[in-house]
Parts: C-alpha cells; structure tokens; sequence
C-alpha cells in the first residue's frame, strides 16, 4: 500500500514536553508523574487519596501523553495535504479508556503502573473500575464505530469521528421485582471526565425552524450569487460546543480524536424574565438547546419524541460539516477540491441529513452554483446500510421537516427532482420505478425516505456483510443497482483486536504473543500461523486453562451482580445482544423451558448448562420489554427449583455495556448467533464470541456464514432455514400452529409458558409473547426453526462431553478469526471506497 511519510524529528515532542516542565511518559517515569499529578493537580497526598482520586491522576498522566501525540499527529498530517476520513455516527461505544491508553503507548506501562499501585496498597484493576463506560451508544452500530477509529489510528490514517455528547447517553438498565426492565438516568459525566478536552473555540451556529426566502441577486458586497441561493430566516438559533476524545493507534504514534458536539442557548440565561418572577423563560432558551444532548435515542413514541430525534440527527450534522468545511478552508483549500481532500461516511442513515446541509453551506453561505455544490456533495459522501429491516429504514414526515428545517426541504426536493429526470431518462415512462425509488413517499402522509437520499447523495454505498450487501442489491435498493451497479461495495464488519482480545482476554493475549510475538496485535492474520498448535495437547492445556479462569472471573461478576452462583464446570452458553425479536432470543428461551421439561423427567446424561442473557430493550419497544420479563421470570423459577438447577441455570445480567461484555466474550463457551436468515446485516458479537474461544450455533445470516468459512463448516453448529427458505416460508403463508402439531415438545414448552407457570403471582405476564409467537405470518420465524435448532443443540452437547475434541474446535475458532480484524475492514473502505493513505 501506498503511504505518505512525513518526519518531523523529535522536536514536537520535545517542545510541548519541556513547555509543560515534564518528560515523556515511558516505562519507568510513570510513578512519579502519577504522583505530582496526585499532589499538584488534586492536592492530595498518596495517604490521602482515595482510589478515584488515582484514577484521575493516573489518567489525567496518560491523557496529557496522549495530548501531545495528538499535536504531533495534526501537524503531520496538516504538512501532508493529505486526504482525511470523517466519520459521522450517532452512536459511539469506546468503552474505557485508561487501560487502552496505557496499552496503546507502551506495554510496559501496564505492568508499571500494576506494580506502583501494588506499593500504594491498590490492584489496578480497582482502579480501572473506578472509570465509567461512556454511554454513548446503544449496540452493535456504535461499537463498529469505536471499533473503526481504533483501527484508523493504529493504522496511522488521518480521520476524525463525529457525534453527539449525550449527557446521560444511554440509560441505565434495572430489573424490577416483576422481572420488567425499568430505564433510569446513566450519568456518565456526573464526575469530572478527565479523557475529554472541551473545545470552548470550537462552536458553530445550528438553527431551526423559521423560513426560507430567495436571495437578492447581489450581496451587500455587490458579488453575484447564483439563482439557486436563497437565506434561512426568522430561526432559532443554537450553540453546537465540541469536546474532544482522544483516539490512540496501537504501537502506534497516531493519535486521533472523536469531536462530540453539546448544545448550548446562545444566551445562556435572560435576566429580565428572571427578574419578573418569569424563571422558567429565564432558562428555557438553555433548557431547550441542552436537550439535543441530553439522550440518545429519545424514546419516538411522542410527537416531542419524535421531534427531538430529527433535531439532534441535524444538531450533529450541520456542527460537524461547518467544522469539516473550517478545518478545509484553513488548510488553504479550494471548496471544489473537497472530495480530493475529505470522505465523509455516514455510519447508517442517521446522519443523512448531511447531504442537503452541505448543500445549503455551499450555495447558501458560499456562494456557488447548484451544479457544482453537488457535484462536490456527491463526491465526498459514502452511505454504510446496516439494516434491511422495514422498519428500521428510517423515513421521517415532510410536515415535520418543513416546520423545523424549511430550506433543506427545498434542497431534497431539487435533488429529487434531478434523480427522477435522470431515472426518466434511463427508464422512460416508468412511473412505478419512479414512486418506488423517489426520496418523497406519496400517500396519506408523505414522507423523505433518508436511506434513497442517502444513496442518490452518495459515491459509495456499503454492505457490511457478504450476505447483507447480496440483499441488499437484490431487494431494498434494487432499483439504485440498476442505475449505479458500480456504487454498491461489500465491506465485511470486524472489531478491534486491541479491545476484545488483548485487553478483555490477557491469559489468551499472553499465550498467542508467546508463541507470535507482538505481531498479531496489529496483523490478526498472524494467528492462522499457529492453526497447528490446536492439535497439540500442551497448547490444548493452557488454551482450556486460560478460559476455566476467564469462567471464573465471569462467575464472581454474576454472583455480584445477580446472587445467582454458577458452576464453573457447565458449558456457559451465551445470548449477548440488543433485546429484538429478529434476534430471537425467544427461540433460545424455548429451548431453555424444553431442556427443563427434558431435566424433570430425566436428569440421566444431561451436561449442566448455565445459560447468560443480556441486552437491553429499547424504551418504546413494547414486546422486547415483555421479552426481557419472560427471561427473568423463568430464570427465577428454574433456578429456585433444587431438581434442576445443578444442570440448569439461567442468569439476565442487566445493564449490558462495553466493560461487562469484556468479560463475557473470554468466558463463553457457545455463542448463539440464532438471527432470522436475511435479517441480522453482520453482527460483531459472533466475531468477539469466535476469536476468544466460543463455538457459534446459528443460523446462515449475517458474517455467521464468513465465519464458517472461515473456520470450517465442522467447527461450527449451522441450523435452520435460509434467507432463501424464509422468504420462501413467508410467500406460502406461514402457520406458527402447524409447527406445533408437528413438535410435541415445542407444544408443550409454549403451553407452559403460556400457563402462567413462570409468573404465578401474574399469570397473564407471558400472553402477549405467546400470541405473538402464533399469529399467522409471524415474520421471524421462530416456531419453524425450533427443531432445527434443538437438534444442534443435541450436537452441541454430545461434542461438549468430549472435552478435548471441544477444545480443539475452540482452538480452531480462535485462530482462524484474523480475517474479521476492524484493522481489515478500515484497510477495505481506505482502498475501495475513501481512497485515502497512511501518514506516517
């Protein structure tokens, strides 16, 4: 690969150390740089602090490393002229950030500062535990995100992420006495958050509402403006303030930042409503700008609700593009060489809106004509679907955006208009094509469809899995394929192998760098060069070894969290995820009810099981909140029961979050990938799950089927129908009930459920579900995969018995997973979509 190499020398870093009077962070320096950030910044003595105050210290030690690194990236990269990548996504999940940092600088300095804490009479994982996961994101779509700036920094790309500094992020999850999910308020920031850097400079005007009038022909300068120009009026304005997080690169000296925008009232607070007894109009104007980073995800249920949604989409959208056009216009850039100088990628369709706002930017506050802002528009977005799910596909009213931002509207309708001109012309008298494929809905409630302009505004558009990008070209975009067969790329998803093995799973981190060296951290693909050690029964030993501990250190965790104790000797069988019914985890929770039935009647033979559920259900969905209850009532119930729960427990850890997972993925023995064929894009999970050492059952959706290719068809437990069958299934009219007459212990798992008999006190707790299950059509098809899926599950208990046969296959697993590395993935988009280099 082609790389730009820019040497500055030591000078930068000599020069920021000295203005500070300190020295670089290294191996052997950091006790005492913890120590006078301990006394000069807290003013506390080692006796007197307490183990947040080391947290801070320490952190506050490593983060200015990182800052100067920072420095040194950006003027590097400043020097190179070089093309950057800015990522645009609504949700980020980094997870914590000391012990990354202190990895991503020198290795060293974990033991360093393991051994120092040690003297001071603290474990360093206590400390760790002091920091609290940013909540800035809800699942899979986040993590990628974080995932992707890990990658673009270890491999020395020049990027900047963009998103939203939600206050309280998203909620904190809590299980009520009736087993229900109930959300509170996750203040991540009600301490200091020593890994941020507010950007008190970096503020930019967002406004709404108002209207949009024509431009006069000539400016107050008396320059031509072109026809298409027009101004935003009569608005209400709001202050976008960034706040940036580092991003270090692995062994790596590129340090990267993720720039989260905070709203802000320009007038902060009016002194003369206060004054009239008026202190709700005092605050209101602050009240309401702060809202746009209050949450992610404000529940849509509500017309506030929905409202609220749209507002933060283009709150965080027009900040960053203003920003983006300010970083470019002040490298002495031309505005027509931005798609040579910048690729924006909107992470799914949330940030769409950027397409018609950089639109307005250009003709509107630049000047130039509409051809031209477009060609320029088009020419530096590139669009990643992650969903092909209906529902899913976001569309949001024209009334609403017309009311709340009027000169976009206008700007969608004039890129409608030249898509559907151009549709005529590759498709004459084509009516139906143009209703299916305009970005305006027709209807009762006419609505933008933000998936069509995202692919009409795009040079790009990605899959993120082999199987997701066939259907995607085949059904949901069908017709843009026709136009632009070119456009639409595959890009596999991966994860960060610095965060999911090195860090979550040190035993097996230290057992592959014994054998590899350090090569693997940055080149996953290593790992196949040890396929043979799987055979070896010294290997074999530290291999089962290393997951008994990781076991244990997940089962002390249940016991704090839950009080439910689980036996280190069963299989731990794992469903980690977003609460969704296309995830079905209901077809994991039939069979859970099944085993039981089969325990009470025969316990002879049966492998002890303890079963983990986690995930959190969004606010507004009604039945994945149901699903969760069912989940808790029936863990009660079967764990209470003394004739089973020595081979059967089910546990619901609430509250999932990055830290929580870094401790599931290393202790899993089988990982449920059990998504309806056709209807999970990717999945990222399965890939933690596979790498650290868990055989996969599931279904072929997704990157289930590259990870069967990847690890053998025979290391993996495949079941149920295919994206093909399902559809195939749902045209022939699907009956749940038949399936039922056909599988008498289905029937009798789903009329216990339906009995009330794992929520006697509430009886009627699981009826919902369970109509759901047997409505005629039920789209995810979990009936009519049940038996498919309880006879892997035999397969998976007869291999389990084999303890060395199983840990072959795990071992298999594990190192034939360097293929699904965010360090590929990022390579893939830099060649085949951003077209962009390393600076090195």
């Amino acid at each position: 690969m082609n790389v730009i190499i820019i040497t500055l020398g030591m000078d930068v870093f000599d020069t920021q150390f000295s203005m500070r009077g300190g020295t670089a962070l290294r191996a052997g320096s950091l006790q005492a740089a913890l120590l006078d950030r301990l006394t000069r910044t807290f003013g506390k003595t080692p006796d007197q602090a307490t183990p947040r105050d080391l947290f801070d210290a320490l952190s506050l030690a490593v983060h200015e490393e990182l800052m100067v690194r920072w420095l040194a990236t950006q003027r590097r990269v400043a020097n190179a002229h070089v093309k950057r990548v800015c990522y645009l996504s609504v949700e980020y999940l980094p997870g914590r950030s000391l012990l990354n940092a202190l990895y991503s600088l020198d290795g060293e300095l974990v033991h360093e500062a393991r051994t120092t804490l040690k003297d001071m009479g603290y474990d360093l994982e206590d400390i760790l535990a002091q920091e609290i996961d940013p909540g800035l994101g809800n699942g899979g779509l986040g993590r990628l995100a974080a995932c992707f700036l890990d990658s673009l920094a270890t491999l020395q790309y020049p990027a900047v992420g963009y998103g939203i500094r939600y206050d309280y992020g998203i909620f904190t999850q809590v299980i009520g006495a009736d087993g229900g999910q109930r959300e509170l308020a996750s203040s991540w920031l009600k301490l200091e958050n020593v890994w941020e850097t507010a950007r008190g400079n970096v503020r930019y005007t967002v406004r709404f509402g108002g209207r949009s009038v024509a431009a006069t022909p000539a400016s107050a300068a008396g320059e031509a403006r072109p026809a298409e120009a027009h101004r935003w009026v009569d608005t209400q304005d709001i202050y976008a303030i960034g706040f940036d997080q580092l991003v270090p690169g692995n062994r790596s000296p590129t340090v990267n930042h993720l720039r989260l925008w905070s709203g802000r009232g320009i007038t902060p607070f009016h002194i003369d409503a206060f004054n009239s007894g008026d202190y709700d109009a005092a605050v209101r104007e602050q009240v309401d700008a702060k809202n746009l980073s209050r949450v992610l995800y404000p529940d849509d249920s509500t017309r506030q609700g929905k409202e609220l949604r749209l507002k933060q989409q283009y709150f965080f959208v027009s900040a960053s593009l203003q920003d983006i056009l300010a970083t470019h216009l002040r490298e002495g850039r031309t505005l027509a060489s931005m798609p040579e100088a910048i690729s924006i990628q909107l992470n799914d369709t949330h940030p769409a809106l950027a397409i018609p706002e950089l639109m307005r930017l250009l003709i509107d506050e630049h000047g130039l004509k509409w051809e031209e802002s477009w060609a320029i528009t088009a020419g530096v977005f590139a669009y990643t679907n992650h969903t092909l799910l209906p529902e899913a596909l976001e569309t949001w009213p024209v009334a609403l955006i017309e009311r709340l931002l009027p000169r976009h509207l206008e700007i969608i309708y004039l890129i409608n208009r030249d898509f559907l001109a151009a549709l005529e012309k590759h498709r004459p008298g084509d009516v139906d094509a143009q209703r299916r494929l305009s970005i305006i809905t027709e209807g009762e409630e006419r609505r933008l469809r933000m998936a069509h302009l995202a692919v009409i505004g795009s040079h790009h558009v990605n899959g993120v899995a082999r199987l997701h990008t066939e259907l995607m070209r085949k059904s949901v975009f069908a017709g843009f394929v026709d136009l632009y067969p070119e456009r639409f790329v595959n890009v596999t998803n991966g994860i960060a192998v610095r965060r999911w093995l090195k860090q979550s799973n040190p035993g097996l981190s230290a057992l592959l760098t014994q054998r590899l060296g350090f090569s693997w951290e940055n080149d996953l693909e290593e790992l196949s060069r040890l396929t043979g050690a799987a055979d070896e029964p010294e290997f074999l030993r530290h291999f089962r070894g290393i997951k008994r501990t990781n076991k244990q250190r997940l089962a002390a965790e249940v016991m704090r969290r839950t009080g439910v104790e689980l036996d280190v000797d069963s299989m731990f069988d794992v469903q980690v995820k977003r609460i969704h019914e296309y995830k079905r985890q209901l077809l994991n929770l039939l069979y859970v009810v099944a085993r039981y039935r089969r325990i009470q009647r025969d316990p002879r033979g049966v492998m002890p099981r303890s079963v983990l559920f986690a995930g959190k259900a969004a606010p507004g969905y009604f039945m994945a909140k149901a699903i969760v209850k069912l989940i808790n009532n029936i863990a009660r119930t079967i764990n209470a029961d003394p004739d089973v729960r020595e081979l059967l427990r089910v546990v619901f850890l609430p509250d999932y979050d990055v830290s929580l997972a870094q401790k599931i993925m290393p202790a899993a023995d089988l990982s449920q990938q059990i998504s309806t064929a056709g209807m999970e894009a990717s999945g990222t999970g399965n890939m933690k799950l596979a790498l650290n050492g868990a055989l996969t059952i599931g279904t072929l959706d997704g990157a289930n089927i590259e990870i069967r290719d990847h690890v053998g068809e025979e290391n993996i437990f495949i079941f149920g129908l295919t994206a093909e069958q399902a559809v195939a299934a749902r045209a022939a009219g699907y009956r749940p009930a038949a399936e039922l007459e056909r599988n008498p212990e289905l029937r009798e798992a789903l009329e216990l459920i339906d009995s009330g008999h794992f929520s006697p006190s509430r009886p009627d707790d699981a009826k919902p579900v369970v109509r759901r299950l047997l409505e005629d059509g039920e789209p995810f098809l979990v009936l009519a995969d049940f038996a498919s899926y309880a006879a892997a599950q035999d397969r998976v208990d007869t291999l389990y018995a084999q303890s060395e046969e199983w840990s072959r296959k795990t071992a298999l697993n594990c190192l034939n997973m360097g293929y699904f590395s965010s360090d590929r993935s990022v390579r893939e988009y830099a060649d085949r979509i951003w077209d962009v280099r390393p600076v090195l």
